[in-house]
């Protein structure tokens, strides 16, 4: 029997105890996690009936895999939420689906909607052609903006960092109104000294044109004779929040005879001749060792790579380098928001429907407010009377934001809402509770330029497999995070040494939540 040990119980780390178990295979299965959580971002945490998301995810895939995996552990509704069932919404339903009246364990259908805040005005999120767009933005704005772009179009600029990245598909006035001051917000960096990676990553084929584009096939329905592709307008949602689908995970692993063990910090794996043979962890503050057969790590490389022996000077040097972004959400509950909903969108309590508001005004701190009401009803206590958010706030670990006070971080959480016009005043504040999150975005610049040699350091261990978006430092979504996971394990049990179709996951040149119809 294999032993393998997973580093993390992230969903990389957990999608990969799943597969190596349901099948019933040869394999002894360990699961060590640093914190008493599992889940990692994706988990949800419960103050007290009012349940919050950290960082937001929406279950939508393109691979199959993972779109059957969520739906064998959570089946898809078969009748109308609470909230649907109130307001008339009409949804899609699972014939023979699980009614999230009654029963927890049910994944929702969900209507996206994610809009940008700037100058307490509302923009669509990817931007859109549509003419509230320019009313909002005003006729001189509209007119540099188109400007700007056609100047972009006639003259590349070289895509050796992200602004230039912006600047070639928006033109210099829209990426300065919407991408400029909430990318150095979210990364503590000027987007010129962030690597291009970065659009090519998680904007991908977005662009003026292909908004244009978009705009044009809509109002014409064509589909250009191939395949229309635009964003996609549902997604999946656990009822009680992304968490919920790994504690079902977790309890499947456990049952299939898999073992997860909280609050075991790994800290060093013995490399002996290319091939790890054992890992050291802290548990309740002894240092215990286990032996292994294999590892699957979604431990960040760069703590990964310090904990190993025999590593050469330039590859410590590149992992230590590496950095990342760490993160802070603050929840807080409120009878209303400011904010007047002027959607045809039917809501409870009439609110804004957003699932996701970015802020772009560069005059407060805060990058993101999530809504949770509109995530899932199940997310709020009392979802017709309150309104439960989440606030995201992007900052370095030690920083003078991260070591705030909880009751000073909340008031200014709460102060930045009332200078955005969100609420009245701090005392509409009625509950709060403030989330850290350590390496929560793995950043493009510093020595990632370099990865390309971590990583191929790293494939050298015969029986390493770095899975996850920590694991390879690349902002995955959670659908490739599993993925990666997936491959990793495809690769252990059919006996596969090359380790390329595990990283090559979420390299295709396509905008993650894109849909593509199948008409011709």
């Amino acid at each position: 029997m294999e032993r393998i040990i997973i580093i993390g119980a992230g969903p990389a780390g957990l999608t990969a105890a799943y597969e190596l178990l349901k099948d019933g295979g040869d394999y002894d299965v360990t699961v060590l996690e640093e914190s008493d959580a599992i889940g990692g971002i994706s988990r949800t945490v419960n103050c007290g009936g009012n349940r919050m998301d950290i960082g937001g995810h929406r279950f939508f895939s393109k691979d199959e895999r993972v779109v059957k995996w969520w739906e064998d552990l959570m089946p898809t509704q078969g009748s109308p939420s609470f909230d649907d069932a109130l307001l008339g919404r009409e949804k899609k339903l699972k014939e023979g689906g699980p009614d999230p009246e009654k029963t927890d364990r049910v994944m929702l259908r969900r209507n996206r909607v994610s809009r940008i805040y700037y100058k307490k005005k509302f923009f669509d999120y990817p931007v859109t052609m549509k003419p509230r767009t320019f009313i909002n933005m005003g006729f001189v704005s509209t007119v540099k903006a188109g400007t700007s772009y056609v100047k972009a179009t006639a003259k590349k600029l070289p895509e050796d960092n992200l602004e230039n990245f912006y600047v070639n598909r928006f033109g210099r006035t829209l990426y300065q109104m919407f991408f400029e001051g909430y990318t150095e917000k979210l990364w503590g960096r000027h987007p010129s000294q962030i690597s291009a990676d970065w659009g090519s990553q998680r904007v991908k084929g977005l662009s003026v044109r292909e908004v244009l584009r978009d705009a044009l096939n809509k109002l014409t329905h064509k589909t250009g004779g191939k395949v229309e592709t635009s964003l996609i307008e549902e997604f999946s949602y656990p009822k009680f929040g992304p968490g919920q689908l790994w504690e079902c995970a977790a309890e499947g692993i456990e049952k299939m005879g898999g073992r997860i063990m909280k609050n075991c910090r790994v800290k060093k794996l013995v490399n002996t001749d290319g091939k790890i043979t054992a890992l050291q962890y802290m548990e309740k503050g002894k240092a215990r060792v286990i032996e292994c057969d294999r590892v699957i790590s979604s431990m960040p490389l760069k703590d990964l790579v310090a904990g190993l022996n025999g590593v050469p000077k330039e590859i410590s040097e590149i992992a230590e380098g590496l950095p990342y972004r760490d993160f802070v959400t603050v929840g807080i509950l409120v009878k209303k928001l400011e904010l007047k909903n002027k959607t045809k969108i039917k809501t409870l309590g009439n609110i804004v429907p957003d699932c996701w508001i970015y802020v772009q005004d560069t005059g407060v701190k805060l990058g993101r407010i999530q809504i949770f009401n509109n995530w899932s009803p199940y997310m709020v206590k009392n979802a017709a009377e309150t309104v439960w958010i989440g606030l995201e706030y992007f900052c370095r670990e030690g920083d003078d934001f991260w070591n705030l006070e909880e009751e000073d971080c909340v008031n200014l959480a709460a102060d930045e809402l009332v200078k955005m016009g969100i609420i009245k005043s701090r005392d509409a504040v009625m509950q709060s509770h403030r989330e850290k999150v350590k390496k929560a975005y793995p950043a493009y610049f510093d020595t990632y330029s370099e990865i390309g040699k971590l990583t191929e350091y790293l494939d050298g261990i015969e029986n390493l497999y770095c899975v996850g978006r920590n694991g390879q430092h690349r902002y995955n979504n959670m659908d490739h995070s599993m993925v990666t996971a997936i491959e990793a394990v495809k690769n252990i049990k059919e006996g596969i040494r090359d380790r390329s179709n595990i990283w090559s996951v979420n390299t295709e040149e396509e905008y993650h939540e894109e849909k593509q119809s199948d008409e011709n």
